[in-house]
C-alpha cells in the first residue's frame, strides 16, 4: 500500500509539474505590454515594500528560482531574470513576495522555519525506515513487543514533522502569490489579460506544493493506520 501511495504520488506531481512548466512556456512567448523584465520587476517590488538589504541574482537552471532568508536573496532563473512576460514578473514577484513576508514577519514563514530541523531529522529518520523495509519490511509488520511498536510511532512521529511542514508550506506559498498579483495589478505592470496569465502560472505552481502536501498526509494516514491495526489484534 506504501508503494501504492507513492507511486500515485509521484504520478500526480510529474503530471501536475508538467501543466507548470507548460503553462510557463506557453506565457513566457508573449511579451508584456509595459516591457518589464522579472529583475526589473523583483526591484521595483522591494523598494516598494521598502526592502534595501535583499539582492536579486541571477541563477542556473529552469525555474530554480527561490527566495534565501539567511542571506537575503532572490534568486531567479535566467529566463525569469531577463524575461519581459507575465510568467517572467510573475515568478521574480513572488520570490519576492517571501522576501515581503520575511520582512514583515509574517508568521506562518516563520513557523515554516523554525520546523525546517525537525524536516531535516524527520527525513533522514524516513531514509534509514526505506532501508529497513526494503531489507527487512517483516519486522516492522511482523514482530511483536515494545521495540516493534516504538519503530511504528518513530516512523508516525517523522511522517508527522513531514506532513506538517508540507501543510505550513501552503499558506506561506499561496499568500507570496496573492502578493504578487496585487503588487502587478497595482503597480500596472500588467494588463487584465497579462494578470490572467500571470495568475494562471502561479496557480499551477501552488498546486505542485499542494499535490507535495496531499501526499505525506496520506503516508502520515498509513502509517497511524498500520499502528491503529496493531493495537486492535
Amino acid at each position: 500500500m506504501l508503494l501504492v501511495i507513492g507511486i500515485v504520488t509521484m504520478l500526480i506531481s510529474w503530471l501536475v509539474s508538467s501543466r507548470m512548466k507548460s503553462k510557463f512556456h506557453q506565457y513566457s512567448q508573449i511579451g508584456l505590454r509595459s516591457g518589464t523584465s522579472g529583475a526589473e520587476a523583483a526591484s521595483q517590488m522591494l523598494r516598494d515594500n521598502n526592502i534595501y538589504d535583499v539582492k536579486i541574482i541571477s541563477v542556473d537552471g529552469q525555474l530554480t528560482d527561490h527566495y534565501n532568508p539567511l542571506d537575503k536573496t532572490v534568486n531567479l532563473s535566467h529566463d525569469v531574470y531577463y524575461g519581459r512576460s507575465a510568467a517572467s514578473v510573475a515568478v521574480a514577484a513572488h520570490e519576492c513576495g517571501h522576501a515581503v513576508q520575511h520582512a514583515k514577519a509574517y508568521s506562518m514563514l516563520q513557523l515554516r522555519s523554525t520546523l525546517v530541523p525537525v524536516v531535516n531529522v524527520s527525513s533522514t529518520i524516513l531514509n534509514y525506515v526505506n532501508l529497513l523495509l526494503l531489507f527487512g519490511g517483516g519486522f516492522i509488520f511482523y514482530s511483536t513487543g515494545a521495540v516493534n511498536t516504538t519503530i511504528l510511532l518513530v516512523i508516525i512521529a517523522a511522517n508527522l514533522g513531514l506532513a506538517t511542514f508540507s501543510l505550513i508550506t501552503l499558506p506561506v506559498e499561496f499568500d507570496a502569490s496573492n502578493r504578487a498579483l496585487a503588487w502587478m495589478t497595482t503597480r500596472g505592470i500588467v494588463t487584465n489579460n497579462e494578470h490572467e496569465m500571470a495568475k494562471d502560472a502561479l496557480w499551477w505552481a501552488a498546486m505542485t506544493y499542494v499535490v507535495a502536501a496531499l501526499g505525506s498526509l496520506a503516508q502520515l494516514l498509513y502509517w497511524v493506520s498500520i499502528f491503529l491495526g496493531r493495537r486492535d489484534d
